[in-house]
């Protein structure tokens, strides 16, 4: 009995103190030090207009504004939803998520005709000509959490036309904006180029007189 009680007295003890170092010390340091050296990535990347979040660098947004520039198609549409979706039950909460429609899935093919159809229309109204060159593929597909932020350097391209005719801009100017805020492969070879929509469609903001400060 005697030696059951001591160790249980240590194996509690032991207990207790990995306890306090694994749930409180340790979060704590790792927060501090992330707070410390990494603030901006361990608040989210969070983008500021006029001192007002207005999203992040890391969740795509729902655009539908020929203005600015759309982001990739989105099984959850972004997490946007009116008030009636709500209250019929369309709305299902704040996720992520995609279609997960195999490549020969009838329902697969149907959406992608939908959305190639939808965006030669946009072009058409917004250029007056009709659309001959290939939309890039991430342009027309979904991601895996439906909430990418970026779109590649050839499916913002083929959007300057639409974004510069709707907003006033010169397609020149459009395409500053976009190489402003394109990340580019680390070390040249690492990675993959990729627009940030956010950021392109606040500094088209910016320029047309609808926002009056600099993102943060």
């Amino acid at each position: 009995m005697k030696n059951f009680v001591s160790y249980f007295k240590k194996a509690f003890i032991l207990t207790l103190v990995l306890m306090v170092m694994c749930s409180v010390i340790y979060p704590l340091v790792l927060t501090g030090l992330g707070q410390v050296m990494f603030k901006k990535q361990a608040n989210g990347n969070l983008v500021e207009v006029n001192g007002e979040v207005v999203g992040s660098e890391l969740v795509g947004q729902n655009f539908t504004d020929d203005r600015y520039f759309h982001g990739r198609v989105s099984s959850v549409n972004y997490n946007t939803y009116t008030e009636e979706e709500a209250e019929d039950g369309t709305y299902g909460g704040v996720s992520s998520g995609s279609f997960n429609y195999g490549a020969t899935n009838p329902d697969l093919e149907a959406r992608v005709k939908e959305s190639v159809a939808d965006f030669k229309e946009r072009y058409k109204d917004a250029t007056g000509e009709e659309l001959t060159e290939d939309i890039p593929a991430d342009l027309m597909t979904a991601s895996g959490s439906g909430l990418d932020p970026h779109i590649s350097p050839a499916s913002a391209e083929i959007q300057v036309p639409i974004v510069a005719a709707n907003s006033g801009l010169s397609e020149e100017r459009v395409r500053e904006i976009v190489d402003e805020n394109t990340s580019h492969k680390i070390l040249g070879v690492f990675g993959e180029e990729k627009v940030n929509v956010l950021k392109c469609n606040i500094a088209i903001a910016q320029e047309i007189g609808e926002l009056t400060a600099d993102a943060e």
